[in-house]
């Protein structure tokens, strides 16, 4: 009998032990079987993966405290909002945001992205929350050597790496030596340093550059496809996610939010290169 009673109580012990282990992931765990967005709000922060040094749709700001800031932040923070959970910025080399949101490593990519089949592929986009228009940027004593896209010929040519620019800057500026370059900091860093012949980026990001450097102009040349539409990212099949998303981006850009952050953040990032 007392051989028996010691079995039954390893039995009970062993029993309440699994119980308690279930509690414990039921309060604070993982659910493994939860929704995209039940599981942000279960961890309460949405983590937005994102590539500074692209004013004003995110830039370093001085005036934050070196905080990552601007027009994709500021929508991040509306959908973290939406959600009801605090938001975490994960800023990184533009050619890494895919591979790191495919990896689990983020919940969004928001940083000036155009949708392209092959991203599309990989990652589902939001619709687009910002439409820009590629251009073309040179030294301002070099402005009058170009007065078309043939002029580029045998010149250097910066864009930043894995961006529509450095697309349209290889199919249309042909005989062009492009020179792709991580950050799009240092694709202006090497031409104010007459290391490249000009830069190709999107206008809206190239005027906070000329505004800040006399030196630098941007020219009067249209791309035959000049547009560059920026959407917000998320994993293949994260519907629900992106539905939020997509209701985000219909209010900011109905109710003028969106405009606001334009004017904004482009007058911050001017302050900020002063």
């Amino acid at each position: 009998m007392k051989n028996r009673g010691r079995v039954l109580g390893k039995i009970f012990a062993v029993s309440a032990a699994a119980a308690l282990m279930l509690s414990a992931a039921g309060c604070g765990g993982t659910n493994e079987s939860a929704s995209s967005v039940e599981r942000i709000q279960q961890a309460g922060v949405l983590t937005l993966a994102t590539a500074s040094g692209y004013p004003p749709y995110e830039f370093v700001s001085a005036a934050d405290g070196g905080q990552v800031v601007g027009i994709d932040v500021a929508l991040a923070q509306k959908v973290a909002d939406r959600l009801g959970v605090s938001l975490k910025v994960d800023d990184m080399a533009f050619s890494e945001l895919i591979t790191t949101l495919q990896a689990g490593n983020c919940d969004i990519v928001i940083a000036g992205l155009p949708e392209t089949e092959e991203r599309a592929q990989a990652v589902d986009f939001s619709k687009v929350y910002l439409n820009d228009q590629q251009c073309i940027i040179v030294r301002s004593g070099d402005a009058a050597e170009y007065t078309s896209l043939d002029d580029f010929a045998g010149k250097k040519v910066a864009a930043e790496m894995g961006s529509s620019s450095e697309s349209v800057a290889r199919s249309e500026l042909t005989g062009a030596d492009i020179v792709s370059l991580s950050l799009v900091s240092d694709v202006f860093l090497e031409l104010e340093n007459g290391s490249v012949d000009a830069v190709v980026t999107g206008a809206v990001v190239g005027k906070q550059y000329t505004i800040s450097n006399p030196d630098l102009v941007q020219l009067d040349l249209t791309f035959a496809e000049p547009d560059k539409p920026a959407s917000a990212a998320v994993r293949k099949g994260d519907t629900e996610l992106l539905d939020v998303v997509n209701s985000v981006i219909d209010e900011v850009s109905s109710d003028g939010t969106m405009d606001a952050w334009v004017d904004e953040y482009s007058q911050k990032a001017s302050e900020n290169a002063q």
